[in-house]
Parts: structure tokens; C-alpha cells; sequence
């Protein structure tokens, strides 16, 4: 960590335009597409940043270059590592980052947190785990070959053998719970279903018991039910709101006006005032459905889950 007084931090608004972050987007493909969403690359020059993350399913972070640390919602804090696996939210999390940064992640999906990490989500919910050791010693080699990659596709190019080489360490995803992802991402992304109905079509489609669907929600998504429901009501919301959707239609699922600001500042960090004026170009891309799904199971798309 620096020694030297550093200047004021700045919000992520109120920074020069010179030392805004920037970030750059890649969907996955191919054999690694059941499980990676996405990758993106973070840059930003400030000599030190505050910022807000939103809730998120995990990802794998190459910290390439800066350091920093995450304060999660309970007011604990933890340092950021070269190479680490962040855990599920269960509230938005406040970064504090010393630049210049350069950070390369990779965006998983449920699946993909059972497939690749091979640890139940639940068990670190807002925390950060030393991803050093996930690839053997492959990881710290790959992130100093990172310290010399300029572009987003050297490093996903560096990443995707890896990744692919973790898929055939982890113990399968049992086939039996392909229905139950499907069941969860379709049930996430109908207005209005209740927990109930979920209970109902997983036990028609895979014949698993109310008891079996908590205990896998907690080891895919990282919460129960009930939690994934607030979740992702919140971040339909939110991004309902970013597009300047009607504002009836955006309270619609909650019980009043003051509930939906509630939950969506609880699970993005911000009012529905404050998405809308934010320049943050993470925030802007994560609430834009059409590029980035930061929880990708809310939006239905055909994805087979047993492609090689």
C-alpha cells in the first residue's frame, strides 16, 4: 500500500473528465459460453477512485495493475488481490481503488460458478477469495504475461485455456440440475412469479423437493429463493429505470414507491435519480440489457448448458 498523502478521492461524478474510467465489454462464445457470460477490461488514471459495485453472481478478476480495497455491506473490509474470485453480493459494495488501474474479469454465470470454482457460492457471499492457487501456478504466470497485454482480446485470450482446463478439473455439473438452472432463469425474468410457482415447475420438470431447490439456489446463486427474488426484482428495475421506462411500470412489482427506491438503492447503491444521472461507464453498461447482463439469468436466452 502507498505510504505518500494521497488528495482527496473524488466520486466517480465528480472526477476529471482525464481520469474517468473506462471499460470495454467481450461476451463469451464457444465451448466456454455455459458459463461465462462475459469479460470485460477496466481502465482508469485517477490517482485514487470511490466507486459503487452492484450486486453480482461472481466474476474472476486479474487485478493487473493499482490496488485497492472493498468495503461490503456489512462494513467489512477486504484487500484487493492480483488474482482473486469475488464472491455473490447480497448488497452493493463500495470500492476504494489507487491508480493507475487496470483490472481484466471474467463474469460468470450460475452454472459457471459451480463449473469453474468448484466451491458453494453461499459460503463467500461478499467476500474475495485468493484466486492465485485457482489455475495452479499458471495464474501468477499468466498475470505477469498481463502485465504486458494491451488489448481485452490478448487477455481473454490468455484466460480461455485456463478456463477451459478448470472445466475439466471441477466435477461436472450433474445433469440433473440443468432443469433447475433453466427453471431459475425463466422464473427470474417473469414479472410477478412467485416463489411458490418456482417450487411447482422444479419439482414438475426435475421432481427435486422445496428443500433441494433452497439448498442448490444457496451452492449456484449464493441465497435463497426469496433473496434471488429481491435480487432480481431490484436490477429489472434498475435497468427499467436507466432506459427511462414509465416510472408505474418500474414500481408495479413492489408494494409502493418507497419500497422500489429502497431495494434498488440496496442492491445497485444508488436512487433511481442517481442511475439516471450517473456517469459511471460500469454502471451505465451493466444496466444496458441489450450488452451486459451482470446477473445473466434474468434475461431467458437459449444457451445449452451441456455444449462442449
Amino acid at each position: 500500500m502507498r505510504t505518500a498523502a494521497l488528495r482527496k478521492p473524488a466520486e466517480i461524478d465528480l472526477a476529471p473528465a482525464s481520469t474517468q474510467p473506462t471499460i470495454e465489454l467481450k461476451r463469451a462464445k464457444g465451448r466456454l459460453l455455459p458459463h461465462v457470460d462475459s469479460y470485460y477490461l477496466y481502465r482508469c488514471d485517477a490517482d485514487e477512485l470511490i466507486g459503487t459495485e452492484r450486486v453480482d453472481l461472481g466474476q474472476i478478476r486479474f487485478l493487473v495493475r493499482g490496488e485497492g480495497e472493498m468495503i461490503f455491506p456489512d462494513g467489512h473490509v477486504e484487500p484487493l488481490r492480483p488474482i482473486m474470485v469475488a464472491g455473490p453480493g447480497t448488497a452493493a459494495a463500495t470500492y476504494r481503488l489507487r491508480g493507475p488501474v487496470v483490472h481484466f474479469a471474467v463474469v460468470l454465470r450460475a452454472i459457471g460458478w459451480k463449473a469453474l470454482i468448484g466451491l458453494p457460492a453461499h459460503k463467500f457471499t461478499d467476500h474475495i477469495i485468493n484466486g492465485s492457487k485457482l489455475f495452479c501456478e499458471r495464474a501468477p504466470a499468466l498475470w505477469e504475461q498481463m502485465q504486458s497485454m494491451d488489448t481485452l482480446e490478448e487477455m481473454i485470450s490468455g484466460i480461455a485455456p485456463l478456463l477451459i482446463m478448470r472445466q475439466e478439473e471441477v466435477k461436472p455439473v450433474p445433469h440433473a440440475h440443468y432443469p433447475f438452472l433453466r427453471e431459475v432463469r425463466e422464473w427470474a425474468a417473469t414479472e410477478g412469479s412467485t416463489i411458490d410457482a418456482l417450487y411447482s415447475r422444479i419439482e414438475a420438470t426435475s421432481g427435486l423437493g422445496q428443500r433441494q431447490v433452497q439448498r442448490l439456489c444457496l451452492e449456484y446463486f449464493g441465497g435463497a429463493p426469496t433473496q434471488l427474488k429481491r435480487k432480481f426484482r431490484a436490477i429489472r428495475a434498475a435497468m427499467r429505470i436507466y432506459q427511462n421506462a414509465p416510472m408505474d411500470d418500474v414500481i408495479e412489482p413492489f408494494s409502493d414507491q418507497s419500497h422500489m427506491i429502497n431495494e434498488v438503492k440496496h442492491f445497485t447503491g444508488h436512487t433511481p435519480s442517481g442511475l439516471r444521472a450517473s456517469n459511471d461507464p460500469s454502471l451505465r453498461l451493466t444496466l444496458d440489457n441489450e450488452n451486459f447482463h451482470m446477473l445473466p439469468d434474468v434475461i431467458p436466452e437459449p444457451v445449452d448448458l451441456r455444449a462442449k
